[in-house]
């Protein structure tokens, strides 16, 4: 259906893709949605490799270039990405900045330190959704935020809306594109909840606190992460509490992820019951451009669906 919609669009637009706006992106996700926002017009920049951590990144020359032409940049969060505060001053100084995290309206979940967790507030409370729109100190921000389908929904206003200032001439096509995308997206969710719905009570974990924002949208049932994060080590006292909680809550189910060693997941796997299964919370391997964000959303919901189904 994404595909189908996404080629009427191109097809419909006069657009000419010469008059379109240097745009630049962070990650595979964003630079999807920008995609979908501005097809028949043009395609956006995107800075950080498929592949490569975004929490810590130098960019190439290309990419430094295509961030000093950009009329806009458009990434998640100053948290994922640190590095990029410097060559965005630099570089792209008068560029236009869309933060995604920083949008009005969108969800946005405390940072997770501990090993074992708790359960998950109402994504659809007003407490947990937006914040002062002046505040851009995100310490203790979870940056995930795109692994919330809803949060991506958003965002795909927000970046029509400011294309449409950026270029005005064009402004029809990335309204029309963007209220497309939602509609998708929204079937997306609906289809995602309804497979999602049985899968409530299977406790699991995850190699790295990557996923809270798609648990807490589909009321899933996350025991807890072995590793702090994506670029350290667990320490012992943190594997015991994990294999602890893992007999406790009968975890039917640990996640590892394609860019690390899976040796430390089967280990904790080991001498349980719970499976082993595999997630990716970017998406490595999927076809950039505007299909990969509905593409990665039914990625993830398939490794959750297969592993804790156990099917």
């Amino acid at each position: 259906m994404f595909r189908l919609a996404l080629a009427a669009s191109l097809v419909s637009s006069g657009a000419a893709l010469a008059e379109a706006p240097h745009v630049s992106t962070d990650i595979l996700p964003v630079h999807s949605l920008a995609s979908r926002v501005m097809a028949g017009v043009g395609s956006p920049d995107m800075l950080v490799d498929p592949g490569a951590s975004p929490h810590g990144y130098a960019l190439r020359p290309s990419q430094a270039a295509a961030l000093q032409d950009s009329d806009a940049v458009i990434w998640v969060s100053d948290s994922l990405a640190p590095w990029l505060a410097a060559p965005l001053d630099t570089l792209a100084a008068d560029a236009v900045r869309l933060e995604l995290m920083d949008v009005a309206g969108a969800t946005t979940h405390p940072y997770r330190a501990e090993a074992v967790f708790e359960g998950h507030d109402d994504p659809d409370d007003p407490d947990e959704q937006g914040h002062d729109e002046h505040a851009h100190d995100h310490s203790g921000l979870d940056p995930h935020g795109w692994l919330d389908p809803v949060n991506a929904r958003v965002w795909l206003s927000e970046i029509a809306e400011t294309l449409a200032d950026i270029d005005p001439e064009n402004a029809d096509t990335y309204r029309a594109n963007a209220e497309a995308g939602r509609a998708e997206l929204a079937a997306l969710i609906a289809d995602v909840e309804a497979r999602m719905a049985p899968l409530a009570d299977q406790p699991f974990v995850v190699f790295h606190d990557a996923y809270q924002y798609f648990e807490t949208r589909f009321g899933l049932n996350s025991a807890g992460a072995i590793s702090l994060g994506d670029a350290s080590q667990p320490s012992v006292a943190r594997v015991a509490e994990i294999l602890a909680i893992m007999v406790e809550r009968g975890v039917v189910c640990v996640f590892s992820e394609p860019q690390f060693n899976p040796g430390l997941v089967a280990t904790v796997a080991a001498g349980t019951d719970a499976r082993t299964g595999v997630i990716d919370p970017i998406g490595r391997g999927l076809e950039p451009g505007a299909a990969f964000y509905p593409a990665l959303i039914e990625q993830v919901a398939n490794a959750f669906e297969a592993c804790l189904s156990g099917t």
